[in-house]
């Protein structure tokens, strides 16, 4: 298939521009970055957009069917508050819009985790039962979450005028070679002191969301549908239920679980609509202290991570 994968030097980006480059796919990335003028094309094309744009964004949708759309501002706290709100919504409204002129099949729409709103809530607050699911109400205070609420449901209105089918893609909290260590270590070495988490020590490893939108992207999936993606073990690596009674007591009921370090977040619908099976887990990366291992540290050093690839894939290097 012709794929854009919109954001496409950040790391989800890039590791899923190398993850369909790798199945075959013909690739389009596309950045707010200048590209390299003098060195042709690599194993995908890159092209300068802003999606706030809609000029940019009926540009680069045109031709393609597929849109795996990925660009985004990735928190709330590094921007002012209405620069999140305006970029992350419009951008996904002008892809959206794009793809409905333009005759794509399918957009891909890289949500998250923090739709419930938990994540960077003013007002604290966490879920009463875990694990988290697609049933969870979505309560977001902050711009980030906000946006990627009214992503999902611009998604919806897409499929609903269009014959454009959606997958929203909810990953967990991102991790690989170059931020496991400094993410997951204070779970890992001391999980009982370090503060709670309100997703549930849930987290994602970036190959397996990369194989996610990838399966998403492949789909026949009609309408719209929103689904969770993480890993299958917690990211502390113990018994979800001592974690929950530790940091939580009695204000958390669990229930079922696959296993029994299993995440706070369910990939169950992920699993029944994709086949999406978590393949890595941080112990794939770090020792039981939480310190990056020997190989993943080498990787990163000799540039052959999968976001360093795909970024290579886009501007060579």
């Amino acid at each position: 298939m012709q794929i854009l994968v919109t954001g496409a030097l950040g790391k989800v980006g890039a590791a899923t521009v190398h993850e369909l480059v790798a199945a075959g796919h013909s690739v389009t990335g596309c950045d707010t970055a200048p590209p390299v003028y003098e060195g042709g094309d690599f194993a995908a094309h890159y092209v300068q957009a802003d999606l706030t744009d809609a000029g940019d964004a009926f540009a680069v949708v045109r031709g393609h069917d597929v849109v795996v759309h990925c660009a985004a501002l990735p928190e709330p706290a590094r921007n002012t508050p209405h620069v999140v709100f305006r970029n992350n919504l419009m951008a996904t409204f002008n892809v959206a819009e794009a793809a409905v002129r333009m005759g794509v099949d399918r957009v891909v729409n890289v949500s998250s985790e923090t739709v419930t709103g938990m994540a960077f809530a003013e007002r604290r607050f966490h879920a009463t039962a875990a694990p988290i699911d697609e049933a969870t109400p979505l309560r977001p205070q902050d711009p980030y979450a906000l946006a990627k609420v009214f992503g999902e449901q611009l998604m919806d209105a897409l499929v609903a005028r269009s014959d454009v089918a959606a997958v929203s893609i909810r990953p967990s909290w991102v991790q690989w070679e170059d931020n496991y260590e400094r993410s997951l270590r204070p779970w890992v070495a001391d999980p009982f002191g370090a503060p709670a988490s309100e997703s549930f020590w849930s987290y994602i490893d970036l190959y397996d969301l990369a194989h996610a939108l990838r399966l998403a992207a492949e789909c026949s999936l009609p309408g719209h549908e929103a689904m969770y993606i993480v890993s299958a073990d917690n990211g502390a690596g113990r018994p979800l239920r001592e974690l929950i009674e530790h940091h939580y007591g009695e204000e958390v009921t669990v229930g079922e679980l696959p296993r029994e370090d299993a995440g706070g977040i369910s990939f169950a619908k992920a699993e029944r609509l994709l086949g999406y099976r978590p393949a890595h887990t941080w112990r794939d990366y770090l020792d039981d202290s939480g310190l990056l291992l020997d190989a993943p540290r080498e990787r990163l050093a000799r540039g052959e991570t999968g976001v360093q690839r795909g970024r290579a894939a886009l501007l060579g290097g």
